[in-house]
């Protein structure tokens, strides 16, 4: 069975993320904003090392339930600053925070809003290798101007990329990969 070649087979969970998640179109709001909260966590970091701590990311976070972690104060982030559960980064932690708030204040559903930069649907692209999947697109420059512009924090067009990726807005599984679209 064919895989993308940046997937360590000598790591279970790292198997799993790419066979059963990755790529894969999420159109779930608590869902779309713990994708897009781990990516900005990814910053200057492994992804291995965040899926690692996501279950920790989930209990520190009240589930990703977005009213309550809008609710968290500077207690919380002296908290979450000490759990090692989590990166315990105070600029990504008040991030995540903020970004509870910011989508609480949106005009449109999170998903409404992070879909309309591919129109709704998926992109499938055709690479062949890993080497020629981009770490930034057109549309996830357009995603982080507004993000930003928004309120949002820890999105920039990497990041911003990687959460297209994770979130299935863009299937960057290479042609030959069993996960990859066409193949599904």
């Amino acid at each position: 069975m064919n895989r993308c070649a940046w997937v360590p087979l000598d790591d279970p969970l790292y198997v799993s993320y790419h066979d059963d998640e990755w790529g894969v179109p999420e159109r779930d709001e608590r869902k779309l904003f713990e994708l897009l909260n781990l990516e900005g966590a990814q910053a200057g970091l492994s992804w291995s090392t965040i899926l690692h701590k996501r279950e920790g990311y989930r209990k520190a976070f009240a589930g990703w339930d977005l009213a309550a972690v809008a609710r968290f104060d500077q207690r919380d982030v002296e908290r979450l600053v000490g759990d090692s559960g989590i990166v315990r980064h105070r600029g990504k932690i008040e991030a995540v925070i903020g970004n509870a708030r910011t989508v609480l204040a949106l005009d449109a559903p999170l998903p409404e809003l992070l879909w309309s930069f591919v129109d709704g649907e998926p992109r499938v692209n055709e690479w062949q290798t890993v080497a020629e999947i981009p770490s930034e697109t057109a549309e996830s420059k357009t995603m982080s101007k507004e993000l930003k512009r928004l309120g949002f924090r820890f999105t920039g067009p990497t990041t911003c990329y990687a959460f297209m990726q994770s979130a299935g807005l863009v299937d960057d599984h290479v042609v030959d990969c069993f996960r990859r679209t066409a193949g599904r």
